[in-house]
């Protein structure tokens, strides 16, 4: 393969680059090699964690705020800016309020994911790396759950993503010489060692581990585990947890490889390990001696019993690999609150 523009920047896209993974993502591109242009509409983040990337890594980063369902808005910003690549981390992600809330997810995630494919079929797109998620293989019973299983919705987040992933497909069939990523992702905790930046979220969070952080911290009285009657070896749930840090760099290896191939690549990120709700719980008190009082309640709706990932599609393909292990995935958590408490 010839070498190409050694001595040009590429210039990445980065939708909701301001939240939880987005920000974690920027903070590991070669500075040299790359700059940053992120839209973020700041509805569940801030554009002060951008200051706090550039004490990371002095990358060039380019802010706008914009909603990504507003085509033309982003249309004129892409037009005078070169973009090479797009990572599309924006959009409502929260499962249980898409029950409550199913037209707002629908507008949301499929209207920026298809403004976005306008995009990439107007200009020259290197890649496309989307952001999936483990909910589109709803409560399988095949367990760990690779790639080629049917997808199966339970609530109107995972609905999003089965969509999008379908209409990439369809996108990738018209645009041949770009690379088409869809990024199935299990549950990221974690922070940056360095505890500059970490998981923020503006509204209640959704996931499990601000909640234990919060009760870490004493601002909770305890934490809430929805359901401890599943068929599980504790009776809670099942997960597959990832550090950010590996999450993100498994976005790396995806970008790297599509600036020489094209296609369509479907991946799960996990790391193949299944941890119970309490394992987790349990290990954050340990690694971080900090106790953290729990109380039992009912199961919340949309959530599955167990669900972890098969990984040897992505460890053969892009040759990445997870390596952090939930005791530090705990222990980075706690420092980046320590650090920065809130």
């Amino acid at each position: 393969m010839g070498i190409k523009n050694l001595n040009t920047k590429k210039t990445i896209l980065v939708t909701g680059g301001c939240g939880f993974i987005g920000s974690h993502f920027i903070s590991i591109l070669d500075p040299e090699k790359y700059k940053v242009l992120v839209i973020d509409n700041l509805s569940n983040s801030k554009e002060t964690v951008l200051d706090k990337v550039k004490k990371i890594n002095p990358i060039d980063i380019a802010f706008y705020q914009h909603d990504l369902r507003n085509y033309h808005a982003v249309k004129n910003l892409i037009a005078t800016e070169n973009i090479k690549s797009i990572v599309h981390f924006a959009g409502l992600k929260a499962a249980a309020e898409s029950v409550r809330l199913p037209l707002d997810y629908y507008e949301n995630n499929l209207m920026s994911t298809i403004n976005l494919l306008k995009i990439v079929e107007k200009y020259n797109i290197e890649s496309f790396i989307f952001s999936s998620s483990a909910t589109v293989y709803g409560d399988s019973k095949v367990q760990p759950v690779d790639e080629s299983l049917p997808l199966s919705s339970m609530n109107a987040y995972a609905s999003t993503k089965i969509m999008c992933e379908q209409i990439i497909t369809h996108a990738s069939e018209l645009h041949r010489e770009t690379a088409f990523f869809n990024l199935r992702y299990f549950n990221p905790i974690g922070a940056h060692p360095s505890g500059l930046i970490g998981e923020d979220p503006l509204v209640i969070p959704n996931n499990l581990m601000p909640f234990i952080l919060k009760v870490a911290q004493k601002k909770e009285k305890y934490l809430s585990i929805f359901g401890n009657d599943y068929p599980t070896k504790d009776g809670t749930g099942i997960r597959d947890f990832i550090h950010v840090m590996d999450l993100v760099e498994g976005h790396l290896a995806a970008l790297n490889y599509g600036h020489d191939n094209s296609g369509l690549y479907t991946f799960n990120l996990g790391t193949g390990i299944a941890t119970s709700v309490l394992d987790l719980v349990y290990t954050f008190e340990k690694v971080n001696k900090v106790n953290i009082p729990f109380e039992i309640i009912k199961r919340r709706v949309g959530d599955v019993a167990v669900s972890f990932a098969a990984v040897e599609s992505i460890n053969k393909k892009l040759n990445w690999y997870a390596h952090r292990d939930i005791g530090e995935m705990c222990r980075d958590a706690w420092s980046w609150i320590k650090n920065a408490p809130h």
